[in-house]
């Protein structure tokens, strides 16, 4: 059976196609010489299953899509800390390449826009290798080695010079202490980055997946770096429509002046877009459409998540023990956090009264806890068995490892309920 997916991506493109607003960016001769009516549209989950539509294929430069990566490798590689004292977090409210920067500190306001990200970029390596850095940086998030667009990018250098205003900007206010046009040189080279439709999903869906890629299975950066990342896409991405996006489509995303652009649902997908039309923000008009319209089909708008507090106990029920007397099964399914966590411990505490000595937490279709819902479950249980309960696990997957509740507690491990009970 042939998967639905890509034949509604494919009505979504179809539906999307009709409309022709906006312009290619005519201030780069090169990409002012790019087909407008190109259009792709490629979604990715986090388990590295990709649905593509329309020329997912077609090469063209990364641009300003770069900015989030580079910024997730600065502070992988030098620390939050070090990355802020030099770059601020607080969305502009103003275009892409104002000449702007933070009163009294001399900060870009965010690395999503141009101030902000020629200052990552110099934080992403020392000169002599900062290139080969980012370059290796974007192909581990893309998968495969990438490499850059020669043309576009001394189509982009030689006519940089709002870029070249900003750096020496920067240096003036000694936010960056090299030569600016040096530093421009580099930044825009970091822009002329070839990628393809495909690839930018895949990007994205390292960021969803926590920053391990869905099919390389590369760690690239760690997941309090992407938590940063895609906070920062969420308020500053899309610049001064940044509102008007996270109300609209909310999922947290950044656009390209050649006509790509992102989106990241944690946990979820990574999507891409190629269109090479942008409205009056740079943003690709037909790009956007498809985002709308993906996120009101499909529910991906962030604050549609799901309620895991209420579908964290699927269900109670008891058992014989094959050691004599009854055992109170509780069957937990999805992913823990701390809303679920709490929801199983309210349940607990509510039938203290009631609670049998055999209990068992059946995590067989648990795919994920996280650390707080650990943290939580763990001290349950050891509360428990201090109070003469005796708690064994039905964990297949080892989705708990390790379950050392602390006061030399550990709870029974086990395959299945059928291990547990005489009638399971």
């Amino acid at each position: 059976m042939r998967s639905p997916i890509p034949d509604y991506l494919a009505d979504v493109m179809t539906a999307c196609a009709p409309d022709e607003g906006g312009q290619v960016a005519d201030y780069i001769p090169e990409l002012a010489a790019v087909d407008p009516d190109q259009f792709a549209l490629c979604l990715t989950t986090v388990d590295g299953a990709i649905h593509e539509a329309g020329d997912s294929g077609a090469h063209f430069t990364i641009q300003s899509i770069s900015k989030p990566f580079v910024y997730a490798l600065a502070i992988q590689e030098l620390g939050l800390d070090a990355v802020l004292a030099k770059v601020d977090v607080e969305p502009s409210g103003e275009a892409f390449n104002e000449l702007s920067l933070e009163e009294g500190s001399g900060r870009p306001l965010n690395p999503m826009i141009n101030a902000g990200a020629i200052v990552t970029h110099t934080l992403a390596g020392p000169p002599a290798d900062r290139f080969d850095r980012v370059l290796a940086g974007l192909s581990a998030f893309a998968g495969r080695p990438l490499d850059v667009d020669e043309s576009v990018y001394a189509s982009e250098a030689a006519t940089a010079f709002r870029n070249y205003a900003i750096a020496n900007m920067l240096r003036g206010h000694g936010t960056i202490t090299e030569d600016p046009a040096a530093v421009v040189h580099g930044y825009t080279r970091q822009c002329a980055i070839r990628v393809t439709t495909k690839d930018m999903a895949l990007m994205a869906a390292t960021l969803a997946n926590g920053g391990v890629h869905p099919i390389t299975e590369e760690e690239v950066v760690d997941d309090a770096v992407v938590r940063q990342v895609l906070s920062v896409m969420t308020t500053c991405g899309m610049y001064d429509a940044a509102g008007d996006w996270l109300t609209t489509v909310g999922i947290p995303a950044k656009s390209g002046v050649s006509g790509g652009l992102i989106g990241a649902l944690p946990g979820q997908v990574g999507i891409a877009a190629f269109s090479p039309r942008l409205d009056e923000h740079g943003h690709s008009v037909r790009g956007e459409d498809v985002f709308r319209r993906l996120s009101r089909d499909m529910e991906l708008h962030m604050m549609n998540a799901a309620q895991p507090a209420r579908a964290t106990i699927r269900r109670t029920h008891t058992v014989r023990h094959a050691e004599g007397g009854d055992a109170r099964v509780y069957a937990l399914h999805g992913s823990i956090q701390f809303a679920g966590a709490e929801r199983l411990l309210r349940d607990l505490v509510s039938r203290a009264d009631e609670l049998p000595t055999e209990l068992v937490f059946d995590l067989s279709d648990v795919h994920a806890i996280n650390a707080t819902a650990r943290r939580m479950i763990l001290e349950v249980i050891r509360r428990l068995t201090l109070e003469g309960h005796h708690v064994t696990l039905v964990d297949p997957g080892a989705t708990l490892p390790e379950p050392d509740s602390g006061s030399g507690v550990r709870p029974d491990v086990v395959g299945s309920v059928g291990e547990v009970s005489r009638t399971a």
